[in-house]
Formats: structure tokens, sequence, C-alpha cells
């Protein structure tokens, strides 16, 4: 039998991976509590009126390609019922010349507007676009025996080449490498390193099946959806409630850190074994991002006509220009036309602005902690690819990575993916392959991005810490 100190579980930190935890923890019968630092929960799923009144921003993630296919997700059936906007156009790419590429929900307009790379497309694209959620289930389930194995083997087959590589070889025009780019650019990594392939080709099926929408109302209506769901279920939620020692946790039965190493050193200190103390100060984080959010007096006015069908815009030309601003980023270098990643919620959510006004974000990779204000290379990118861009500005918000840290403390240096996503990290991010959600302190868990499977609006981190949790302790009084 569970006493009630043993069923008694703290969540430190409301990002979704926090909120996923608290969550499946509530829901299996737990009685659950989750703290926050900050004023609101949400962590990066939160929006806010940053520029003028009537304008409102995603503050952190906007685009969620993971949105109705995530396990978790999913998990919560009817009770997340997000208002999901789906546009036809998942990614645009323009190019100099004044066309885009678009990867479109439509896998036959997608080839089509690949012309003669529509046939390699499908033979690359096709299985995962057809198994998406198939595949899906062990890429967000790592460290187990993979359930869908021939799957899994193709994806890394196909992906075996970095994206430097295997955009050329399996492409004609300069068009869908900047595709392929654009994709492998989201693994933060250089386009030469091996990984970047998995990341574009998962991100490329992802933008077929399911699609890549903004949620209606912004970022903030997802966490208050699964605030709701988690009260439903007799969670507790506390804000304005720092967690600086072991002592904020004390008389908890379990406690689970939506946090990255750098944040659970001081809180554990001495109670954390050496070996860990160690692990975790070595930890590495990737890139940070510099982020603009923009109030505009209209819509983007976009050379290419494509670029107004998709809420997410690819800004960095070709493949080698893509790959060299990539490559300087790591090497701890600004690049003077770096990659951009854009997203203009507006096209189809007209809630987020007064009428005929609209709002937009973009950032850049740069260094981690730079203090580099890329506020005119990102806007030149922008008015390279919509000429009269910067007359449509009412008011711009700018962040760097320090205003980025600020915000959220688990963005250290800026880096919005909880850690390097490289061979070395990856696959356990910081935890052994043997636990990768217990730390070494009888009850505590880490269930932030920085546990796999790692960044991404998914809740896996938190739902997988919690469902491992679980299925190793009495399982009396869980729901199914």
């Amino acid at each position: 039998m569970l006493n009630r100190h043993d069923r008694d579980v703290l969540v430190v930190g409301a990002g979704p991976n926090g909120l996923a935890a608290a969550v499946t923890l509530a829901r299996a019968g737990r009685t659950v509590v989750l703290v926050e630092e900050k004023a609101v929960p949400g962590g990066c799923l939160v929006s806010g009126d940053v520029t003028l009144p009537g304008f409102l921003h995603d503050m952190g993630a906007a685009i969620h390609p993971f949105a109705t296919t995530s396990p978790f997700f999913r998990s919560l059936g009817t009770a997340f019922d997000v208002d999901w906007l789906f546009p036809d156009v998942s990614v645009a790419h323009p190019l100099d010349d004044g066309t885009a590429g678009i990867i479109a929900r439509d896998p036959e307009e997608t080839i089509a507007a690949l012309g003669r790379d529509g046939p390699a497309y499908r033979r690359f694209m096709g299985p995962f676009i057809r198994s998406f959620e198939t595949c899906l289930e062990d890429i967000l389930h790592p460290l187990h025996p993979p359930r869908h194995p021939a799957l899994l083997f193709a994806l890394i087959i196909r992906s075996i080449l970095p994206v430097t590589r295997l955009a050329p070889c399996l492409f004609k025009t300069p068009m869908a490498r900047a595709l392929i780019a654009g994709l492998g650019a989201h693994s933060i990594l250089p386009l030469e390193h091996p990984l970047s392939a998995v990341f574009a080709l998962t991100m490329g099926a992802s933008c077929h099946q399911p699609g890549w929408p903004v949620p209606k109302g912004g970022a903030g209506t997802v966490t208050d959806v699964l605030c709701r769901i988690l009260k439903d279920a007799g969670g507790t939620i506390v804000t304005q409630t720092p967690v600086r020692t072991a002592d904020d946790c004390r008389d908890r039965g379990h406690v689970f850190f939506d946090l990255t190493p750098r944040q659970i050193i001081p809180v554990l200190g001495d109670r954390l074994p050496p070996s860990y103390r160690k692990r975790f100060s070595q930890y590495r984080y990737g890139p940070g991002v510099f982020k603009l959010d923009w109030a505009l007096d209209g819509p983007i006015p976009w050379r290419a006509p494509a670029c107004t069908r998709s809420c997410t815009v690819h800004l960095g030309g070709t493949l080698p220009e893509i790959a060299r601003a990539e490559r300087d980023v790591w090497r701890g270098r600004h690049p003077d036309s770096p990659f951009v990643i854009l997203t203009q919620p507006g096209i189809l959510d007209t809630s987020r602005a007064p009428r005929g006004r609209q709002t937009a974000w973009a950032y850049c990779h740069v260094p981690n902690g730079s203090t580099a204000d890329m506020t005119e290379r990102i806007e030149r990118q922008v008015e390279r690819f919509a000429p009269g861009f910067r007359r449509r500005i009412l008011a711009r918000h700018a962040m760097n990575t320090a205003a980025l840290e600020r915000f959220n403390a688990n963005l250290v240096g800026g880096d919005v993916a909880g850690g390097a996503q490289d061979f070395r990290q990856l696959p356990t991010r910081s935890m052994p392959l043997h636990r990768p959600y217990a730390l070494p302190v009888p009850g505590m868990y880490i269930c932030s991005a920085s546990a796999p499977p790692g960044a991404g609006i998914h809740g896996m981190g938190g739902y997988n810490a919690a469902r491992s949790f679980l299925e190793t302790s009495p399982n009396e009084d869980q729901s199914p």
C-alpha cells in the first residue's frame, strides 16, 4: 500500500515537459503540486503583448509540428481541446529569383511543385509520410527496443549522409536542396553533421502528417488547456515559487525537475554524487538564438506569392548559404547573412492583431551567450525576400540570449533546445543510458528537454519520465 507521503509529487518548473509530467501523474492518481518560479506557467509556451497593445506574440514556440501526433497529447483525448489552425503549406522557402519552394500538407502538391525533383522527393520521403505517426513512436520513446525496427532502420539508412552531401545526391535543383537545408537547420547543428539529415527527414515528414499548425489565440492557449486538465485531475499549480535548494523540496515523496543540469546542481548540492555533479557540470549547451517580434501594419509583402500560404517561412537562400551560416555559429561567429526562421500566424489567426494588422516573429542562431544585436541582419534577410517589409513595422521587440535566459532560466545562453543535439548528447541527453530519468537521489527525477527525447513542444520528456516512474511504482488508483 502507498501511504500519503509516497503519493505526494512535486513537479518543479511549469514548462511543457513539467506540465506533461504533472498531468500524467495526476491522471494516474498521484497528488501533484506543480511549482513555477515565474508569475505564469508555461515556460516557452506563453503569449504576450510585448510590442503594442492588441498585438499578441508567442514568446517562445509558435509552430507545433507534433501538436496532434505526440503520444502525450494524444493520451489526453478530447480534453486537449486546442483549436489548431493548419495552413495548406507547412513551410515556404523563397530564393532570390522571386520563386519559393513549398512543402505542402498534400504530398502530391509538394511533388508537383518540385518539378524534376518531385520523383526523388517521393522516393526519399514517401515511406515516412505514410507512416509518420508510427515512426514517431520510436523517435519520441528512445532507449527502448524499437516497436517498428524496419521503419526506423529505413530512416537511419536514408539519413546516413549529412545534409550538405545528401541534398546534392538526391536533388538537382537549388530549390529542392534549399528546402532540405532549411529543414536540417532545425537541428541547430552544422549541416555537415550527420544528424542534420535525421532532423531534415523527420521535420519534412511532419510537414505532411500532420502539418505545422498554430493554436488559435496564441501558444498560451495550449498552456491554459494543460493547466485546466491538471486542475481537473486534482493537481495544484503554485506560481512565483522558486526552488533553490533541496530544503524547498522537503516533505515530498517524489520530485520531478523540469530543469536543465545547470539548475539541478545547486538545488541538490551535496546530495548529488560527485560523478553526477561532474556529468552535469560538463553538460554542453548548444548555440543560442536572437529573437525579434514585430507589430506590422499589414501582411509581409513577399515577392514570392507562395510565402503568403504558410505560417512558417525559412529565410537564408541556397544550401551553401545556409550551411555557411550554421557553420559560422558553431565556430563562435555571427553570420552576416544568418539563416532565419520566421512565423506569421496572422495569415490564419486574426485574433493576434487589430483588424488589418499582423504580428510576426523571427529568430536566427547565434553563439551561446552572444550579446550581439542581430536586428539589422535579420531584417535585412526579410527585406531581401519581401521588399518594403521595414515600412510595415510599427514596433519591434528584441531578445538576445541574455534576455531569453532571464525570460526562462532553462534557456541557458539562449539555447532553446535544452542542450547540444549531437551524437554525444542526443540519445540520453544529460543522463546515463541505464537510468534516463531517475536521478541518483531517492525520489528525484529529471523530466526536461535535457532528458530524452530532447527538444520540441511534444511534452515527451515529462510524459516519458512520469510513465517510467509509474511503471516501476505501486500502481493502485492509477487510471488507464
